[in-house]
């Protein structure tokens, strides 16, 4: 059975439209619990969805799945992947993999309202700091295990001072895995090697530093082909995002075919991957890189957003 609650939330009316921010009711199964919820991360994700890039999506949302909390009183983070069985007691159209602020309204908002089961304890009340890493980590922790990443290894990150890139990075180093971290700017390129990257500006810096062993491609279109000529013999690559939303070409297949190349994709990432990258987080490994903008604010952080001028995630606070 289903029933209404009411939220204050950040709706997205029409695709690349402005949010409005009002009272409005969400439909939801009555046993799901209520979160309070105190921060929730902008993901990459999120804005390929309010650009239209998900063509089975239909306005309106009300998008976030990085949500963190409070279930009476206690801190918690909600697993952002729903199972299809409760997905279809929401009501929503329920792919295989359905996920919270798409298939069923997410956390831009006061309150949310989730089940029960996807409720993970958190270490402590510093809300900010796992909205910001948590997706990032728990993101390239699942897409290192798909290209089988080792300690010694060499591997790219591309888009590697955005919210996935520059907290994933940081869980590989500490792996031991030398990092190349492909950014836009000079400035930028200076904070990751701060992290210990070795960051590079220029698609091509295989031609001066040398191939890799694999790549997690977090930008798609606009790099994959670059990153496919900096792999190695029998490199891997891991798809992980294409923030543009075009089409992936294949410019050289081959490089495929005479390198022996392995393409893989990555979908998200588990829920024992999601808890993992809340303990590494709590235990300081991560520096959390963000900014704060109120809910009311959540078009002055698009916009900021979309611009891609700064390094790691934008967090709102309703």
């Amino acid at each position: 059975m289903l029933v209404e609650r009411r939220v204050r939330a950040a709706v997205l009316e029409s695709f690349r439209s402005p949010f409005k921010v009002v009272e409005t009711t969400v439909r939801v199964p009555e046993d799901w619990v209520e979160v309070r919820v105190r921060a929730v991360g902008v993901c990459g994700r999120d804005l390929v969805v309010w650009k239209g890039g998900f063509p089975n999506l239909r306005t309106p949302l009300i998008l976030g799945h990085e949500v963190f909390g409070e279930y009476e009183g206690v801190p918690v983070s909600v697993f952002p992947g729903l199972s299809v069985e409760e997905c279809r007691r929401a009501g929503g159209e329920c792919p295989g993999y359905a996920i919270l602020g798409e298939h069923v309204p997410g956390g831009y908002a006061d309150r949310v309202y989730v089940p029960r089961s996807n409720l993970i304890p958190l270490p402590d009340r510093d809300y900010r700091k796992y909205a910001a890493a948590t997706c990032g980590v728990a993101t390239i922790m699942h897409a290192s295990s798909v290209a089988g990443i080792r300690p010694g290894e060499r591997v790219l990150v591309t888009g590697a001072s955005g919210g996935v890139g520059v907290h994933g990075l940081q869980y590989l180093i500490n792996l031991g895995v030398e990092v190349i971290a492909l950014t836009r700017s000079e400035e930028k390129a200076r904070i990751l090697e701060g992290l210990g990257a070795r960051a590079v500006t220029r698609p091509d810096f295989y031609r001066e530093m040398g191939r890799v062993d694999a790549v997690l491609e977090l930008v798609g279109a606009r790099t994959i082909n670059w990153s496919m000529r900096a792999l190695r013999q029998k490199g891997r690559l891991v798809l992980v995002g294409n923030v543009t939303g075009e089409q992936v070409i294949i410019e050289r297949p081959a490089l495929l075919v005479m390198r022996e190349i392995s393409l893989h994709g990555t979908a998200a990432f588990t829920p024992k991957e999601w808890r993992s990258a809340i303990q590494v987080i709590s235990r300081g490994i991560i520096k959390p890189f963000y900014k704060v903008y109120d809910l009311d604010e959540i078009n002055e952080a698009y916009e900021a957003a979309l611009k891609g001028e700064r390094v790691g995630r934008i967090v709102l606070e309703p």
